[in-house]
C-alpha cells in the first residue's frame, strides 16, 4: 500500500497543481505542497519517501511539449526505485536533470545513473522520447560505464505501415524515412546512434569511451502470435498481460493500450514485494488496462480536459485543427472517465499524470475523483509516493 507522499521541487508554476487526495470524489485527504527551495538545495529536502525501500518518483508530468502555455512542468516520465535499483518509465523533456534531483543517482561527478536497471517506453509519440537520445549519448558519462551489466531497454516495435490519412487530409503529405516510416525502438536507438555517428566516434578514440552499444540493450515487446489485431480498426483487442522482465527486484507485464492511430501502444505493471505500480502511457478508456491493473496499488494514468480542447481552436476549424481535435478527444482518456478505470481497476490509489494541459487550474483535476472512491493525486514533478512500510 501507498503510506507517504512527498514533494520537492525548486520550480514555481503559473498555476501550481499541487498534491490533494480525495476519497470518494468528496473528502479531501491530504494536501501539500513543498516549499521551493533553491537550486541545489533539492537534497535537502526530499521528504519521508526516501524512508521507504520501494517509491514512485514522478519526474516530468506534462503531456505533449514542455514550452507551452508558461508550464515549467517537464515531460512525461516517472520511475520505480527498488533500493538502489531504478525503473524509468518514458524519456520525456528534462529527464535526466529530474532524476538526479530526485535523489535517484548517486549525484556524484560525471555519474548518477549507475543504478538505473530498466528504460520502460510506452509509444512511439516524442513527447515520451525526445530526451532518449541523452540517455544513449549521455549514459556512458553518466554512470553506464561503470555498471556490470547494460541497462535494458524495452519498448514497442514497428506498426509495420502507415497510419492512414485523416479524413481532413486535402493533400498527400510526404514521406519521411520511406525504407522504415515507423521505426520502432530497436531501429530508433540504431538512427540514434548514427546521427551522432561524429561525437561517439570521435569519444571512442580520443577519450577512450566504450561503444554505447555495449552499455544498453534495447528489446522490443512482441504481442502474442496468435493475438490477431488490425492496427487500424482496433489497436488493442482483448488480451491477457504479458510478460516482459523480471529480476530479483520487480516482475513487469505489458498490455496493448488504445492510442489510435498509434500502434503498439503500451501499458506496464511493476510488482515489487512492497507493492504494485501500473504505468497507463497515453490511453483512451481501455479495458486491456483495467485487466492488467486490477488490484494494484498505485495506477498513474494520463488524463486530458475536453474542456481545454474545446476552447483551443476557433468555430469552424480548419481541417487539420479538426484532426487534432479528433485525436486529442478519442486518444486520451478525459477527467470523466479516468476514475472510471481505477474504479473498475479496484486500484487502491489513482495519480494523475502527463496532464493536458499543463497549466490547467487544480480543482479541474480533481472532479475525477466523483467517479473513485480510492486516493486522488494530481501529480506533481517530482513528487514521490513511499510504498510498502517505512524501513526506518
Amino acid at each position: 500500500m501507498c503510506d507517504v507522499i512527498s514533494q520537492f521541487s525548486g520550480v514555481s508554476r503559473r498555476s501550481l497543481l499541487g498534491l490533494a487526495g480525495v476519497a470518494g470524489g468528496a473528502a479531501l485527504v491530504s494536501s501539500m505542497t513543498a516549499p521551493a527551495v533553491a537550486a541545489g538545495d533539492y537534497k535537502k529536502d526530499l521528504g519521508n519517501a526516501r524512508d521507504y525501500h520501494t517509491r514512485l518518483a514522478l519526474l516530468g508530468t506534462a503531456a505533449g511539449r514542455t514550452f507551452w502555455g508558461g508550464t515549467e512542468r517537464q515531460g512525461i516520465s516517472s520511475a520505480l526505485a527498488v533500493g538502489d535499483a531504478v525503473y524509468l518509465i518514458d524519456c520525456g523533456d528534462g529527464w535526466a536533470r529530474r532524476y538526479l534531483q530526485a535523489g535517484l543517482g548517486t549525484q556524484k561527478e560525471f555519474s548518477g545513473l549507475e543504478g538505473l536497471e530498466g528504460v520502460f517506453i510506452t509509444h512511439m509519440h516524442s513527447d515520451h522520447l525526445i530526451d532518449y537520445p541523452s540517455l544513449l549519448i549521455f549514459g556512458s558519462t553518466d554512470g553506464l560505464a561503470v555498471r556490470k551489466k547494460p541497462v535494458q531497454v524495452f519498448g514497442p516495435g514497428s506498426r509495420g505501415k502507415l497510419v492512414p490519412l485523416s479524413p481532413s487530409a486535402t493533400d498527400t503529405p510526404p514521406v519521411i524515412n520511406p525504407e522504415n516510416p515507423t521505426p520502432g525502438i530497436s531501429d530508433m536507438t540504431e538512427y540514434v546512434y548514427q546521427a551522432y555517428a561524429a561525437d561517439l566516434n570521435d569519444n571512442m578514440r580520443d577519450s577512450l569511451k566504450p561503444d554505447p552499444h555495449t552499455l544498453i540493450n534495447v528489446s522490443e515487446v512482441v504481442v502474442p502470435p496468435g493475438l490477431v489485431v488490425n492496427p487500424d480498426v482496433d489497436p488493442a483487442p482483448p488480451m491477457e498481460p504479458l510478460h516482459v522482465y523480471e529480476d530479483e527486484n520487480v516482475r513487469v507485464t505489458a498490455t496493448l493500450v488504445k492510442h489510435p492511430p498509434v500502434y503498439p501502444a503500451l501499458a506496464y505493471r511493476f510488482d515489487a514485494a512492497e507493492g504494485s505500480v501500473v504505468f497507463s502511457g497515453d490511453t483512451a478508456y481501455s479495458d486491456n488496462l483495467i485487466r492488467l491493473a486490477q488490484g494494484a496499488d498505485i495506477l498513474v494514468h494520463e488524463v486530458i480536459d475536453p474542456r481545454w480542447v474545446e476552447s483551443l481552436f476557433p468555430s469552424p476549424p480548419t481541417p487539420a485543427q479538426e484532426a487534432k481535435i479528433h485525436h486529442l478527444i478519442n486518444s486520451h482518456t478525459s477527467i470523466e472517465e479516468v476514475g472510471v478505470v481505477a474504479e473498475n481497476a479496484g486500484v487502491k490509489t489513482l495519480v494523475l499524470s502527463h496532464l493536458a494541459p499543463a497549466d490547467n487550474p487544480k480543482n479541474r483535476w480533481l472532479e475525477a475523483g466523483r467517479s473513485f472512491s480510492g486516493r486522488l493525486v494530481v501529480g506533481e514533478d517530482l513528487m514521490q509516493i513511499g510504498i510498502g512500510k517505512r524501513r526506518r
